[in-house]
């Protein structure tokens, strides 16, 4: 086994030289009020289990794609490499640690405790030591963790290889849950979605994450990893951590945002700029509201409900980072009477439940 001495100059080595030409992406994801809006993945792997890739290869990748926050979650009974990298459960976070503050990356000790169903995979995360979490029984190795203050996940609950004819929550979740080993569920993981855990983290109040559960280099060419957005107090760990036991988290993936609609539609309403003057329109006029969508997503919209003497769109795609023109016509004297227009969207890609849109309401001046 190598030295330490040797595996720190080794890392050096390796930062410098991946570090050289290295950009930065910036994810545009407002913060709302009180919270900043943390953009994290706690389900990655390394050589250091089953994955393809160095620890600090991970730091390098979460600070090219613009993230907050990293876990690298290494499975404690699976450990195919083994006999080439003999080693603790705790090296891969102590090798990825100084580069992650180097480039300000919140590094998360976590781990995954990898079991057949029921009860499956779970992540650990604010762990203090992983070796204290390899135990035969999987209780006892929970139970460590919670001792420990962890934050436990329930990881791809509807993975075909461990659950392959239906998504099932199992009398041993529920146990966990009552005993305060459960924590959250990943309702995306990879590139699957799994509304049955959305449903579950919004029946018995679960956080909800979307991770990338990456093994191999992370390959972003468009779009974005799933990601957790977590809204913190504070960009601290600490911070991340209360506000994971808050339960303020929403899962984003594809375009997608899943959570709690206390979430949504403040991030919403953060994302856009728009004139908030009256409108003054009248029977037989029109007027154009310019909509600004300082986001990185794309809204679509549906309205829901139709106006009180005027004419809205049916349809409404808010692009990321540009304006799009809003217009309304009045078509009866009826909207001459209405001092506050109410118009009621259908945000298609925001999900409070599974099949379930947020619904939002621009609220619009009208004085004659």
């Amino acid at each position: 086994m190598w030295n330490k001495k040797f595996w720190t100059i080794f890392v050096v080595v390796i930062s410098v030289c991946v570090a050289n030409g290295q950009s930065r992406r910036i994810i545009n994801i407002p913060d709302i009020s009180g919270y900043k809006t943390l953009k994290c993945d706690f389900h990655i792997h390394t050589v250091f289990s089953d994955g393809t890739v160095w620890p600090t290869e991970r730091v390098n990748e979460a600070w090219e794609e613009g993230l907050d926050a990293i876990a690298i979650t290494d499975h404690i009974e699976y450990r195919p490499h083994s006999t080439d990298i003999v080693s603790d459960h705790n090296r891969s976070y102590e090798i990825a640690g100084p580069l992650a503050r180097q480039k300000n990356i919140l590094l998360i000790r976590g781990a995954e405790i990898t079991r057949s169903m029921p009860p499956g995979h779970l992540n650990a995360l604010f762990i203090k030591n992983a070796n204290l979490l390899e135990r035969d029984e999987v209780l006892d190795a929970l139970q460590e963790a919670r001792d420990q203050g962890a934050f436990l996940i329930w990881n791809h609950p509807g993975w075909k290889a461990q659950q392959p004819d239906s998504t099932v929550w199992w009398p041993e979740h529920s146990n966990l849950l009552a005993n305060g080993l459960l924590h959250g569920i990943e309702v995306y993981n990879s590139n699957e979605y799994y509304p049955e855990a959305q449903q579950w983290a919004k029946g018995k109040k679960l956080t909800i994450f979307a991770n990338s559960d990456v093994h191999g280099p992370m390959k972003v060419f468009e779009g974005h990893r799933p990601m957790t957005l977590v809204f913190a107090k504070s960009r601290t760990e600490g911070g991340i951590k209360e506000a994971l036991f808050g339960k303020r988290t929403l899962a984003y993936f594809d375009n997608t945002l899943v959570g709690q609609s206390a979430l949504l539609e403040p991030l919403f309403f953060a994302s856009l700029e728009y004139d908030k003057a009256p409108l003054r329109l009248a029977n037989g006029t029109n007027k154009v509201l310019y909509l600004r969508n300082n986001s990185d997503l794309d809204y679509q919209l549906e309205l829901v409900q139709p106006g009180v003497g005027l004419d809205a769109p049916d349809y409404l795609t808010l692009k990321a980072h540009h304006v799009t023109p809003l217009s309304l016509s009045g078509n009866s004297d009826q909207i001459a009477g209405v001092k506050e227009i109410n118009l009621y969207y259908a945000v298609k890609n925001m999900f409070t439940g599974p099949g379930e849109n947020l619904v939002v309401t621009f609220t619009l001046k009208n004085l004659l």
